[in-house]
């Protein structure tokens, strides 16, 4: 897989990560810790996806 390539995947699965972590706060009754779990995998994904970017530079 390119690095390209894994940014894409890795852009997607934040993109989604995203998605999920705003439905859990429309949630009437949303989970502190799901939503921490969730914010802390989104920054991880983002930090990688840095990480490779800089590498394609």
């Amino acid at each position: 897989m390119t690095i390209e390539a894994r940014i894409r995947e890795l852009g997607n699965r934040h993109r989604t990560l995203d998605e999920t972590i705003q439905q859990e706060i429309r949630r009437p009754s949303a989970d502190p810790t799901r939503l921490r779990e969730l914010k802390q995998r989104k920054l991880r994904l983002k930090e990688e996806i840095t990480s490779l970017e800089a590498r394609t530079h």
